[in-house]
């Protein structure tokens, strides 16, 4: 029997669609565990890996972290893997206006996944990728940056949409996928 899987974080919001997303058939268990990890600098995939390392170490098991990116097309690629800061000290607001001077309101919502069995295990890691739009806030705020990002094809924002609606199409989602193929696909050899 495998151990169970330690999702590292404190937002109940990220375990709540995790196991959403999951459903009951993934064919590992996940439990939660809000560890203090050190908030690195760089670029989204060594973030991760890192991350995943230092959970594995404080875990000494297996462990999934999360690194969440909003990535603005006129500002290269900020605020990325900084998203979190920028959301605290600009709010939703504040986000949307860092875009006033730019005709380009294009962004991407990119959820990195890293799994490591263990301390001794190398990370691995599963993406998504969501494109949309940063708009003026509109809907609920209590999920992060969601008010500001209309996914493409949609005229509502991740706030707007009903849970199971943006479960479907969230970058979080495909991330979540994409690692549960794996797991699928490895338990089924």
């Amino acid at each position: 029997m495998s151990r169970p899987i330690t999702f590292v974080t404190g937002n109940a919001k990220k375990l709540e669609e995790l196991v959403a997303i999951l459903g009951p058939n993934f064919p590992r268990q996940v439990i939660s565990k809000k560890i203090d990890l050190p908030e690195l600098q760089g670029e989204i995939d060594e973030i991760a890996i890192k991350k995943c390392k230092e959970a594995a170490r404080q875990v000494d098991g297996p462990v999934l972290v999360e690194d969440t990116c909003l990535c603005f097309n006129a500002l290269k690629n900020l605020p990325g893997p900084y998203i979190k800061w920028f959301l605290e000290k600009l709010e939703p607001e504040g986000l949307h206006k860092l875009l006033t001077g730019w005709e380009d309101k294009l962004a991407k919502a990119v959820c990195t996944l890293a799994f490591s069995e263990g301390q001794d295990s190398e990370p691995i890691l599963f993406q998504g990728v969501t494109e949309g739009t940063i708009v003026e806030p509109r809907g609920p705020r209590d999920f992060g940056w969601d008010p500001i990002f209309q996914p493409n094809g949609y005229n509502l924002t991740y706030a707007e949409m009903p849970k199971a609606e943006k479960n479907k199409i969230s970058h979080r989602f495909r991330a979540l996928d994409a690692l549960q193929r794996h797991f699928v696909e490895g338990s089924s050899k």
